[in-house]
């Protein structure tokens, strides 16, 4: 199932670079969401942001998915300086260049797997007559590739983000962003869930998952801790 990616060339750029990024929401009085901070993910990392509730994981989460701007600092994604584009330019480099998977899925009810994965293609200016080759092809790496016409209803909670998780690798991003991705799940499926993220990571792609569940955490190969909008940073010690 692995879609092996070659290893990146040495001076590639990180992934991500943060250098002395803020985020404070305006008062009175002003809150300070996540405090100034240096973090840099190399391609090819799978890393684990855990943090309790009102910790600042959201806040990091739309910060790194260009979904927010930071009130200070730099943040690089693939080396280009996010700060110096427009909204039009972080929309086009967000829907290329990033995938999302959600706890809640997101799917359209009355659409299949196979349309659910396609919309994303919608937004990255995708040919379309490539668009149904391409979303077959990652609902069968992801190990759905018998359920392309099944719509959610009729899917498991497993299924369901599978499907979310071929909609995020479609468009084949720099970096796969996992917000509570076992969130809605029970042991068994979040356990699939995880190798699957496992199986990806070992092909070569970038996982950052935010979690609050430190079982979830402790399968990543580093760790982040974030609590009152303070990072910090460990490296998993666990051979896998």
């Amino acid at each position: 199932m692995s879609e092996d990616r070659p290893a990146p060339e040495p001076g590639t750029p990180p992934v991500i670079r943060l250098r002395g990024v803020s985020r404070t929401f305006p008062g009175p009085p002003p809150v300070t969401a996540l405090h100034p901070h240096d973090l840099e993910i190399a391609a090819g990392e799978y890393v684990a942001v855990v943090g309790p509730s009102g910790s600042g994981k959201s806040t990091f989460l739309n910060l790194l998915g260009l979904l927010d701007r930071p009130s200070g600092g730099t943040y690089e994604l693939d080396g280009i300086d996010t700060g110096a584009l427009s909204e039009a330019r972080r929309t086009a480099l967000r829907g290329l260049r990033i995938g999302f998977v959600f706890q809640s899925f997101h799917l359209l009810p009355y659409r299949t797997a196979m349309e659910n994965v396609m919309l994303a293609q919608v937004y990255t200016g995708s040919p379309r007559a490539g668009r149904a080759d391409a979303a077959r092809r990652v609902l069968d790496r992801v190990g759905l590739g018998h359920r392309t016409e099944a719509l959610p209803s009729r899917m498991s909670g497993g299924e369901r983000q599978r499907v979310a998780v071929a909609r995020a690798l479609v468009n084949r991003p720099s970096l796969l962003l996992c917000d509570e991705p076992t969130g809605n799940l029970d042991s068994a499926t979040a356990l699939r869930v995880m190798e699957l993220f496992e199986e990806l990571h070992e092909g070569g792609l970038t996982l950052l998952v935010i979690t609050h569940d430190r079982e979830v955490a402790d399968r990543a190969r580093r760790t982040i801790t974030i609590r009152d909008g303070r990072l910090t940073a460990s490296t998993a010690a666990v051979e896998r």
